[in-house]
């Protein structure tokens, strides 16, 4: 496990094996999001796409909450004419609302406070993990402002119509039984467990074939972005391709023999 945090950084990176942990770290204040650390996050997300060693991101919060939302006092001023500007070069926007898809999945693990960009980073995520002590709210209107993370867009299409707007329309909490009901969240499990069972999720996604991965997670994006005519003349050729991959001939060679196949992403 590689270590290439600082104690000043207001999100920590650490590598283990294929997995990228991306912690959220700035505890004084519920974790809430200032520039910097939007930036921070943005840099991360911009590491696990390019990096062909890493294979899946997990993140994580640090403290007893996950986010407590925009800190608006920095924030706020900072929203101008265009919108608000947080992704150096180099980064890819967490929440995925700018033209760029993440490749690669990432697993996320909540616990305590999780309003606005925490819900949007959820859905912005392939597979959730939530405490059972964990409190959402995705609160904009009650702000003035509305969800701009991405929660307009995908929380009606995960959850449905209704249950999205349930929780949109009025700010109001929930929990995280509602949360599992409605399908924002995969698991809950007891609190202080959400870590261990998130990068456990995530080291099993990067033990697989990550050509496979990348090219499912792909042609499901092309799906709900294209429609399913689009995603489905992509799967034979993306069948075609996977097919001559030498991880293909991994998998084959485990399935076989039956033994547990070591992929190496070619």
């Amino acid at each position: 496990m590689t270590d290439t945090s600082t104690d000043s950084a207001k999100v920590t990176l650490e590598r283990d094996g294929h997995v990228l942990l991306i912690g959220l770290n700035r505890v004084d204040k519920r974790n809430a999001a200032d520039l910097e650390l939007l930036e921070q996050l943005a840099l991360a997300y911009g590491e696990l796409e390019r990096d062909p060693e890493l294979r899946a991101g997990f993140v994580f919060a640090h403290g007893d909450h996950f986010t407590g939302g925009l800190d608006l006092a920095d924030i706020g001023p900072r929203i101008g004419a265009d919108g608000l500007d947080m992704v150096p070069e180099g980064g890819i926007n967490p929440w995925q609302v700018s033209g760029q898809k993440l490749s690669k999945p990432v697993v996320i693990a909540v616990q305590g406070t999780c309003l606005t960009l925490g819900i949007e980073l959820i859905l912005a995520s392939d597979i959730a993990v939530a405490a059972d002590s964990s409190v959402f709210g995705q609160v904009e209107v009650s702000r003035g402002i509305l969800p701009f993370g991405g929660a307009t867009i995908r929380f009606p299409r995960q959850v449905g119509w209704s249950n999205a707007m349930r929780w949109i329309l009025t700010g109001d909490s929930f929990d995280a039984a509602e949360a599992h009901r409605i399908g924002l969240v995969q698991e809950v499990v007891p609190h202080g467990e959400q870590y261990a069972r998130g990068l456990e999720l995530a080291q099993r996604v990067a033990a697989q074939a990550p050509l496979a991965v990348q090219a499912a997670l792909k042609n499901a994006n092309v799906a709900i972005r294209d429609g399913d005519p689009a995603a489905e003349v992509a799967l034979q050729p993306e069948l075609v391709t996977l097919a001559q991959s030498k991880d293909a001939q991994i998998g084959m060679k485990a399935f076989m023999t039956r033994t547990t196949a070591s992929f190496i992403g070619k």
